[in-house]
């Protein structure tokens, strides 16, 4: 459990290097380790099949390095290990974070048929330039053979979102090196480069992006796990996305709590939705914000044919396009109506804007009952630092709450803080002091509001200065824009007012949970006995065992 201090945490940096942490742009490029040395890797797919063979491409200064590979679940087990590997250094086009790095292949390996599907976790370990030790982590995913699963769950990893704020070769879909001044983000990045450091693996003392300080009054907004990240050498956004951050610590609960868990990236939803078929339960956890229309198309069969969809995550945001063979991601964001070339083709429904624009005409809830949109952001910067840290609960009743002994009005997860930081909700109403999704809200029938948190679009206090946010009104003005045509003040105040939700509802013969918070998995980490109870309810009505 967490427990409130009274200051932020103090990380060594001086009051410049804490904005720079916050406002700059710094990110990991071949080189940037100079004199000490280094290695990169990756691997030429998100995942693979027992028996398929894997190649890696790797970059380093020595001439030679070990490797060693995990599986990372409930337990760690080690299936490889091999000294003496060739290297050599590659370099990397200046736009690899878009182009891919192009490195050649330097060492394949066949994949073991008794590998069990999960996550696998690559050490690689070569001798800098001064003697000492240099490192480098990479991550694939062993993905389930076909068939029938009875008993199993089938976690999908959010690999959409891994890659877009991936920040390895200075672009992502948030800041970057590329246009004419070379300081806007990416629309287009490539899966043929590293991880970025704090993907794969972190430090358990690594701070989450929700506030665990008890702001006092008028104190300027700070960000400690943008600070942590300047001080130790890590991506700024290992906190907003990533294995080590998100979906690794349900696939280790799970597996813990003696589930039996497969996993699979949203590639392979993408390419091979009948990977879903042999499931009667399939789970989303975490961060889980960039999705291919392909995608929601293979979830929204699935379980209109009698599948359980979990998701236990926050933030469905954005349409992506996949190209390349799944090689390029596409997603224009805020620039989508000015420069995606879907806007003047065919089909505008694949632009990749926000899913609530109107002219995409699918929005979120539609899939999983809530929307980013009506969400956003909670516990963090300015945005309802002092806010709940839990669910409010409103229908304790239900069964996902069996067992909890949780009360109407009660938290659920304040204790490990599973609300925020960014959260999917609806637009709602009260009536005899429950909340009913509103007729225009977009609810899909038969939708229960089972819990329901404040959230906010905007960061604002009239004690602060602009200067001093980081999130300021951006995405307010942005989604004012999206869904009523103009950022005008006006549409900020339609739209600035969120909320995340816990929603239940029947799609055909399947059924729908959605926890709609990016941090539900920290009551997971943090071993929290009320959300560990309300995860296994779901995951034993949707497998049959309650």
């Amino acid at each position: 459990m967490t427990r409130l201090t009274m200051e932020f945490p103090d990380f060594g940096l001086t009051p410049e290097q804490r904005r720079h942490a916050v406002r700059g742009h710094y990110y990991e490029w071949p080189g940037m380790d100079g004199e000490r040395g280094e290695i990169w890797c990756y691997s030429d797919r998100f995942s693979y099949r027992a028996g398929e063979t894997a190649t890696l491409r790797v970059s380093s200064t020595a001439p030679a390095f070990k490797m060693a590979i995990v599986r990372d679940g409930g337990t760690e087990t080690k299936v490889f290990e091999k000294s003496g590997i060739a290297a050599l250094w590659q370099d990397s086009p200046d736009q690899c974070s878009v182009d891919g790095c192009g490195w050649e292949a330097s060492f394949e390996f066949r994949v073991g048929d008794d590998w069990p599907s999960g996550a696998y976790r690559l050490t690689l370990t070569a001798e800098g330039r001064d003697g000492k030790p240099i490192h480098s982590h990479h991550l694939f995913i062993v993905s389930p053979q076909p068939g029938k699963k009875p008993g199993r769950v089938l976690q999908v990893a959010a690999t959409g979102t891994w890659l877009a704020y991936n920040t390895w070769g200075g672009s992502n879909h948030y800041q970057g090196v590329t246009g004419p001044d070379r300081n806007q983000y990416s629309p287009i990045v490539s899966t043929q480069r590293p991880w970025c450091r704090g993907f794969v693996v972190l430090p358990k003392d690594a701070p989450r992006v929700p506030l665990e300080v008890a702001v006092q009054p008028k104190t300027v907004p700070r960000y400690p796990h943008m600070e942590w990240a300047l001080a130790t050498g890590h991506s700024k956004k290992y906190a907003s996305s990533g294995w080590a951050s998100y979906d690794s610590h349900f696939f280790r609960f799970a597996e813990r709590a003696g589930y039996e868990v497969d996993l699979a990236s949203q590639h392979d939803l993408h390419f091979s939705p009948e990977i879903l078929d042999g499931y009667d339960c399939a789970v989303f956890v975490g961060h889980d914000e960039y999705w291919t229309w392909e995608m929601r198309d293979a979830v929204d069969n699935y379980v209109e044919r009698g599948g359980h969809a979990a998701r236990f995550a926050g933030n469905f945001m954005w349409q992506t396009r996949l190209e390349d063979e799944g090689r390029r991601q596409v997603c224009y964001k805020y620039r989508a109506r000015a420069e995606d070339p879907a806007y003047r083709g065919d089909d505008v429904t694949r632009a990749t804007n926000s899913w609530e624009a109107p002219e995409i005409g699918r929005p979120g809830s539609a899939t999983f009952g809530l929307n980013a949109t009506r969400g956003v952001y909670a516990g963090w910067g300015g945005c309802a630092p002092r806010g709940v840290r839990g669910f409010p609960v409103y229908r304790p009743e239900h069964w996902a709450f069996a067992g909890t002994g949780i009360y109407y009005g009660d938290l659920l997860g304040a204790e490990s803080h599973v609300y925020g930081y960014e959260v999917d909700g609806l637009d709602f109403e009260i009536r005899g002091g429950l909340p009913y999704p509103t007729a225009t809200s977009g609810a899909p029938d038969g939708l229960q509001v089972l819990a329901v948190g404040m959230a906010s679009q905007v960061e604002e206090s009239a004690d602060i200065p602009i200067e001093d946010q980081f999130l300021t009104d951006h995405d307010g003005r942005f989604t004012a824009e999206t869904l009523f045509g103009e950022a005008s003040d006006a549409n900020l105040e339609k739209v600035k007012r969120g909320n995340g939700m816990i929603v239940n509802f029947p799609r055909g013969k399947g059924e729908v949970f959605h926890a709609g918070s990016c941090e539900w998995v920290a009551g997971l980490l943090r071993q929290d006995p009320m959300i560990e109870r309300v995860t296994r309810n779901v995951l034993d009505r949707y497998l049959g065992k309650a």
